[in-house]
């Protein structure tokens, strides 16, 4: 690995977070509100310096190549991997004009232990005759990258980590906008933000994602606030805070248990079936991973929570969580969190 991009892509974002808001163009504001968010450093902190990653070599290009405007959106969906890393399985990127430039599975260098098809969309016949490796990937985004192209995406850090990507010149989504309700530290999520800047979602409750969608999504977001200029900060629907009401967050899931029989155990725990697990990468490793549990209804959230058994506290913001003792059918013994989503 060569040091020296390293160093001088580290030092382009030094040099960028320095510009002022007024003479930078819409495209390097945003780029700025990324930098400039609190957990950036440590989410794109990443060990670039491993032989497998590819750094892009844009902070040892001219001025010009580094004033570019070119956009890319990328989004991955990942997989379960049996020693609780995130397996890639897909890759989607559209340019500025939401043209599609990137749609291929990759084949897992690991194997896969939940392949999470109710979220990913994706299935073990989907990859069987995949052939694309992550290196296939970071060769077919190389061109872009060196020419000077940002990278766009929504919560763009997880899918740079899972491609082995260094590259400086990026807008994240997640960081860039927040709700005026949002508890410090909290990410509005993809959906929830679409919808509330057009007025519809980027898919119906309960469909299972496409990396494509979701990168033309992320994408369509960033050109709204190019070509309107409004304020980063938005402020959710009554239907936005309704459908928060009617979520449950599950954190520190051991890696081994696989979501679905995470859904059966919790069937019995919340003594109900009416509703749908949306398994999540951990934001941090250890072999644990996050989902939401949505339901119906806010009564129908709270009722799930008061039929869970557990010890009662709250979590670092206040809000009510439990921690769990599970127990399958077939005698696997695990602990968790569950906590209210507002």
């Amino acid at each position: 690995m060569d040091h020296k991009l390293i160093t001088a892509n580290r030092l382009l974002v030094e040099k960028l977070k320095q510009e002022s808001p007024d003479n930078v163009t819409p495209e390097e504001r945003l780029i700025l509100h990324t930098f400039k968010h609190p957990e950036f450093s440590v989410e794109y902190s990443f060990q670039s310096h491993s032989k497998d990653w590819f750094v892009s070599d844009i902070g040892m290009k001219s001025s010009t190549v580094m004033k570019s405007t070119e956009m890319i959106a990328i989004d991955c969906e990942m997989v379960l991997c049996e020693d609780g890393t995130e397996g890639l399985v897909r890759v989607g990127a559209v340019d500025r004009n939401l043209k599609v430039i990137l749609d291929k599975y990759v084949k897992p260098d690991k194997r896969v232990v939940d392949y999470r098809t109710v979220i990913t969309g994706v299935t073990a016949q989907d990859i069987e005759n995949a052939t694309y490796s992550v290196l296939d990937i970071q060769k077919e985004l190389q061109p872009f990258l060196s020419n000077g192209a940002i990278l766009v995406g929504h919560s763009l850090n997880k899918d740079m980590r899972v491609l082995k990507i260094d590259h400086p010149k990026v807008i994240d989504t997640a960081l860039v906008f927040k709700f005026s309700n949002a508890r410090q530290g909290r990410k509005p999520s993809l959906n929830d933000l679409y919808k509330a800047i057009f007025g519809s979602e980027v898919r119906k409750e309960g469909v299972s994602h496409d990396c494509v969608q979701d990168a033309a999504a992320a994408m369509k977001v960033a050109l709204a606030f190019i070509e309107k200029r409004f304020d980063t900060t938005i402020s959710p629907t009554k239907e936005m805070l309704e459908d928060e009401k009617s979520r449950l967050f599950l954190h520190r899931i051991p890696h081994y248990v696989s979501s679905e029989k995470l859904s059966i155990v919790l069937a019995g725990e919340f003594r109900s079936t009416m509703f749908k697990l949306e398994a999540k990468s951990a934001n941090s490793q250890g072999g644990y991973y996050c989902a939401v549990v949505v339901f119906g209804s806010s009564k129908e959230a709270n009722q799930a929570f008061q039929n869970v058994g557990g010890f009662k506290e709250t979590d670092s913001s206040g809000l009510p969580q439990k921690l769990m003792g599970l127990k399958s059918s077939s005698g696997l013994s695990f602990n968790c969190y569950i906590r209210k989503m507002a």
